[in-house]
């Protein structure tokens, strides 16, 4: 056990990270709404695979999922949604969003705009969270890393 505290202290100190110490810019903290912490409230959105997924051919899949990904950016440039992406592989669970947003109630409403949903293509399950606030910069940065946007 003291081989496992030592080696994670050194860790710390050869990453150059000390424990208390901040870069801290109270304007981009106000700017992303940050707590003293660095921190806000998101909900997070966990799509899962719906009900009625057989009940569409593959092209009214494809045009439901068109609309789903035109959703998607609709609520990022309305700085709602600050993340979202699916899961490798053919599970139930399909993906994530992350929102912008103070209650579920809000998230729900946001997530009722979705072609997928409405369908029974996708479903979704809400929890609050308490994370970085620097995730604002999400949406501002992936615009600078995507040769295309989807």
């Amino acid at each position: 056990m003291k081989t496992i505290i030592i080696f994670a202290s050194l860790m710390i100190i050869s990453c150059g990270m000390s424990l208390g110490q901040s870069e801290y810019d109270p304007n981009l903290a106000e700017e992303v709404g940050a707590d003293q912490y660095g921190m806000k409230k998101y909900v997070i959105a966990f799509l899962y695979r719906g009900d009625k997924v057989s009940e569409y051919s593959d092209e009214e899949r494809s045009k439901l999922q068109e609309g789903h990904l035109a959703n998607i950016n609709k609520m990022a440039e309305e700085g709602k949604l600050v993340m979202a992406g699916p899961f490798f592989g053919n599970e139930e669970l399909r993906g994530l969003y992350f929102f912008a947003v103070e209650s579920i109630e809000e998230a729900e409403a946001l997530t009722e705009t979705d072609p997928s949903i409405q369908a029974g293509v996708l479903k979704m399950e809400l929890k609050e969270w308490y994370g970085s606030a620097a995730l604002m910069k999400m949406n501002e940065l992936h615009r600078k890393v995507a040769k295309e946007i989807i």
